[in-house]
């Protein structure tokens, strides 16, 4: 009997009840790590070498974010290691590392049978469908909440296991040794890790791990980024990141940095639509092309094979491909689609408070908001090398969901998943865009047909081409306000594809793009309109989602709904608080009653950026956004200084304060806040392309509009104390930034700007 992807099977049961057979049998993991030459294995996540060196197993894709720093810190705080002498290595796929919350969240996406089922972290569906499917994915920020707790159990075991060994050396309690600095110590003896990590192996670990009592964190304080200036000296750095000397010498290695002894390279033609046919090519002008080794058509592309990836891209080029397509994808014909859905399709409710929206049979405020789709602009395109000898596939590829790209690559080349062995590579960038595996699909059908190792890099124009962007969307928020302004009910219908479910059946499913938008069609997602709810105490409000096929497939990307919700909803708030003659910044604080941690990041950063106010011509603008629960949750403010500058406006400034809960290592989490922003400034100024024909565009990264050095603002950066749960603070930035610019614009100019991008001519 198969499993489908949901994990469930679901029947009449004796007495008409609901019968739920899943992976019921505890699940058994081999060994995980394999130690090397002098190394010791301590459980799933832990090397300690004769050496001295303590490696770190990370399950999680290191796509710049500082995972592979952040999760070996935890180990070496709990553990007392030198971090001098720590390092690092990619976890191999097993259900050991199971992405537990992150299952939880994505319930809807694997379970869309059920609503409500599966979807709390301590589920027990949840826990067996992650660890059954080998769910290790990296997303949503959730890194820290899936493996801190297993990180801080293992290095608590590995030390109480080094400390047994020394205890029984001197003669001592074991209890009553500590670790600190890569040593045992007990009175004035001492031993290393390295000369204890061979016995302390030989021993059983302490049921429960003797944690220590505190949680690792850092205390944050004033900071200034570096684009505003030097780190202010008492900024603590303790804790340098693991990656950053290899990157600054080059030295580290991404996915296009792979080479293996014979070795070929491929460059790639896709066609304008998910639908595309490859119906004929000009093989005669590559005829005695030199370094050229083959071509390789597939249904919908077309690739050559070269000595080196320069020739394969001058041969896949001459042979000028040409594709068959159905229907035509122009942003005429997306944004009539999304304009009709959005005035006359009837929508799902997806939350209400009090009454919703019953009440509000004519709006006092009702206004429109348009989102155009965004590319991602990683700096690394798609990367996969693929070497397939002897009904065996190996592929060297950064993912995010390695397990579900392993199992694509299998079901294509329709071998067991047994015989496909994936090493996870780092990411230049991703925003999301490595979730999907179309390129490892590709590479490893390529080295089935040569029968050599190929790397299959894409060029930046078919990194755009075949890109599925941020969802566009349309949405109009109406609100009935009391006399005073204050917002008594507020309204939000968004015209938006549910790219969450496209996005699923594509994941868990290996769905084909369009065969998931199909599946699609129609349905409600949650997950498109995420972040509409405002953290304000409204007494009635209303979400609304109306689904829109436009004809395109669309995907994740960093922030997702959060990117264009909290420009939507910020954006409306500052107008209500205009239109009725109120102080925007007051006008919030009112309705805030609910969530005193945004209260409190929005007052701390009225006070940074010194607000005046938001008077006309001032050029400050402020926004505020929530993420997540508001005890649990993270939360962020923000203010924007936008003045007159030669050719037009320019932002100068950025405060933001945030609140994040317990922070484990600092200067991630302001480098995380300050990428956000930047990201977030790209989406508002750029980073859209236009389609006509079926094709986009922007053809380049550097026609994406994305902001240089010189276009980024001075950056300042404050952390409101929190004992909360750690919240990832990657997204933060990108919610908040496009509103906080739009309101600055407006108090600088006196135009309001409802589209994203914003016009950024000038900026």
């Amino acid at each position: 009997m198969e499993l489908t992807r949901r994990g469930l099977l679901i029947g009449a049961a004796v007495g008409g009840g609901l019968l739920v057979a899943f992976g019921l049998r505890s699940p058994h993991y081999a060994p995980p790590l394999e130690p090397g030459k002098g190394e010791y294995a301590f459980g799933a996540w832990i090397k300690i070498g004769t050496d001295g060196v303590v490696t770190v197993a990370v399950p999680q894709l290191e796509m710049g974010q500082g995972v592979t720093t952040v999760l070996p810190q935890v180990v070496a705080m709990e553990l007392g290691a030198d971090w001098r002498q720590v390092a690092v290595e990619p976890a191999p796929v097993s259900g050991v590392y199971a992405n537990i919350p992150l299952s939880a969240r994505w319930a809807p996406l694997w379970l869309p049978v059920i609503s409500g089922l599966g979807d709390e972290p301590d589920d027990w569906l949840a826990r067996r469908f992650a660890q059954a499917r080998r769910f290790i994915a990296t997303a949503d920020g959730m890194s820290l909440a899936a493996y801190e707790q297993p990180c801080r159990e293992a290095a608590a075991n590995a030390r109480a296991l080094l400390a047994m060994a020394a205890a029984d050396r001197w003669n001592v309690a074991w209890e009553e040794c500590q670790a600190q600095g890569g040593f045992i110590r007990h009175g004035e003896k001492r031993a290393s890790f390295a000369e204890l990590a061979a016995k302390a192996a030989d021993y059983s670990p302490p049921d429960p791990p003797p944690l220590l009592s505190e949680a690792p964190a850092e205390k944050p304080g004033a900071f200034v980024s570096e684009a505003a200036g030097p780190i202010d000296a008492e900024t603590p750095l303790d804790f340098p990141r693991l990656d950053l000397p290899a990157k600054v010498d080059g030295t580290y290695l991404f996915a296009g940095d792979v080479r293996l002894p014979d070795m070929v390279f491929a460059a790639i033609r896709h066609g304008p639509l998910a639908q595309a046919e490859l119906t004929g090519f000009d093989k005669a002008a590559v005829a005695g092309m030199p370094g050229l080794v083959g071509i390789v058509r597939g249904k919908r592309w077309l690739a050559a094979v070269a000595t080196n990836w320069w020739a394969a891209e001058k041969a896949a080029s001459a042979m000028v491909p040409e594709f068959r397509v159905t229907g035509v994808v122009s942003t005429a014909r997306i944004e009539e689609r999304l304009d009709r859905a959005v005035r006359s399709a009837d929508p799902h409710r997806i939350v209400t408070r009090g009454d919703g929206g019953a009440e509000m049979e004519k709006p006092d405020v009702a206004i429109r908001y348009d989102i155009a789709p965004a590319f991602h602009g990683t700096l690394e395109t798609a990367s996969a090398t693929a070497r397939f000898q002897d009904g065996r596939l190996e592929l060297w590829l950064a993912s995010q969901a390695p397990e579900q790209a392993r199992r694509a690559a299998a079901a294509a080349l329709e071998i067991d998943e047994a015989d496909v062995v994936l090493y996870p590579m780092p990411a230049g960038g991703s925003f999301d865009r490595r979730l999907e595996h179309d390129h490892a699909i590709e590479a490893a059908l390529i080295a089935r047909e040569v029968g050599k190792p190929v790397q299959l890099i894409w060029s930046r124009w078919q990194e755009h081409l075949a890109s599925r962007p941020r969802a566009p969307a349309a949405a109009v928020l109406s609100a009935q306000t009391a006399r005073d302004g204050a917002i008594r009910t507020f309204r939000a219908r968004f015209a938006v594809p549910a790219t969450g479910r496209e996005f699923g059946y594509r994941l868990f499913d290996n769905a084909t793009a369009w065969s998931a938008v199909e599946s699609s069609a129609g349905k409600a997602d949650p997950m498109a309109v995420e972040g509409a709810d405002p953290s304000y105490s409204i007494p009635n409000v209303a979400i609304d989602h109306v689904p829109v096929d436009i004809g395109l497939p669309t995907g994740r990307m960093r922030a997702n709904a959060h990117g264009y919700t909290a420009f939507c909803v910020e954006s409306f708030i500052d107008e209500v608080a205009y239109r009725n003659k109120r102080e925007p910044l007051s006008f919030r604080m009112e309705m805030l009653g609910g969530d005193l941690r945004l209260a409190a990041c929005l007052q701390r950063a009225a006070r940074l950026a010194q607000w005046d106010g938001g008077k006309e011509q001032s050029g400050q603008g402020l926004a505020c956004h929530r993420m997540g629960g508001v005890e649990q949750g993270g939360c962020i403010a923000a203010i924007a200084t936008a003045n007159r500058a030669e050719g037009g406006v320019r932002v100068e400034r950025i405060v933001a304060v945030a609140d994040i809960g317990r922070i484990v290592n600092l200067d991630i989490a302001h480098q995380q806040i300050e990428g956000g922003l930047v990201f977030g400034l790209g989406l508002a100024l750029g980073a859209s392309p236009i389609y006509e024909k079926g094709l986009p565009d922007k053809v380049r990264l550097g026609s994406l509009a994305l902001p240089a050095l010189a276009d980024c603002p001075q950056i300042d950066v404050q952390f409101i104390p929190s004992e909360a749960d750690p919240f990832d603070p990657g997204e933060l930035g990108v919610a908040v930034a496009a509103p906080a610019i739009a309101n600055a614009l407006f108090s600088a100019t006196g135009l309001r700007l409802r589209r994203l991008p914003l016009l950024s001519e000038g900026l």
